[in-house]
């Protein structure tokens, strides 16, 4: 299972070859090296309604694929567990693969973050931590939905909709100007709630890697390491941010 593409899904848009991920990820690397450059003696950009409508199709976006996510592994009777990928051409099993494309999908979407971080002239926030988080997501769930659309890995793409809810609803009234920034208390406590889910996904691979489960163990290796990778830039970005900015 873990070597051969599930046929279902092989076929679909960008899953059917490394090729488009592989240029769509290129040319966001170019964007960012190149970007600023680029708007270097230029005007920023505002960008104030575009940002608003991007930021709140994204919450509906969130919104929906975490009712899916949600939805179909109850009435499938998903175990939180160990699930493993329902090959099937059953119609939850269809529908759990459909969510998983659209996640994956949302992560190409997701790089217009950068996009408008460039265009408004925001380099500062176009960290290691912002373009590493980005970019290794598109390969993530690339081979999720090449491979293993569905079992244990739905567990990961309704924990991620769930915050992305808030942190887009975060990003929509940050986008109303200096105006809301009093409403925006509680950024620290939307980074908390970032980790949290960090720690929630790494408790729930690594289980998987000292039980029998017929899921592969290659994924869930990957997803434990790669989880603790964003654990520790999020864990500095909170200490240099909330802890050692204050002091």
């Amino acid at each position: 299972v873990f070597c051969f593409p599930d046929p279902r899904t092989d076929p679909w848009p960008l899953v059917y070859s490394p090729v488009p991920v592989t240029l769509v990820f290129t040319s966001y690397l170019l964007m960012v090296a190149l970007g600023p450059c680029c708007m270097r003696h230029r005007r920023r950009l505002e960008l104030q309604a575009p940002l608003l409508a991007y930021n709140l199709a994204m919450v509906a976006l969130s919104c929906y694929m975490f009712y899916e996510f949600l939805v179909t592994s109850v009435l499938a009777n998903y175990s939180y567990l160990c699930q493993p990928v329902d090959y099937s051409q059953s119609e939850l099993g269809m529908r759990m693969a459909r969510v998983c494309w659209w996640f994956f999908f949302s992560k190409v979407i997701e790089l217009l973050d950068t996009v408008f971080l460039i265009l408004r002239k925001k380099q500062e926030q176009v960290t290691f931590l912002h373009v590493y988080h980005h970019g290794s997501m598109l390969f993530n769930w690339w081979s999720g939905v090449k491979y293993v659309p569905g079992g244990q890995a739905f567990f990961i793409g309704m924990l991620n909709s769930f915050v992305h809810i808030f942190m887009y609803g975060y990003y929509a009234l940050a986008s109303l100007g200096p105006r809301m920034r009093r409403h925006l208390w509680w950024k620290r406590y939307l980074t908390l709630l970032q980790m949290c889910q960090f720690v929630a996904i790494a408790a729930h691979s690594s289980y998987n890697l000292f039980t029998e489960c017929p899921f592969p163990d290659g994924f869930n290796t990957a997803v434990f390491l790669y989880i603790l990778s964003l654990l520790a830039l999020f864990l500095r970005f909170y200490y240099r941010t909330y802890i050692r900015g204050k002091q």
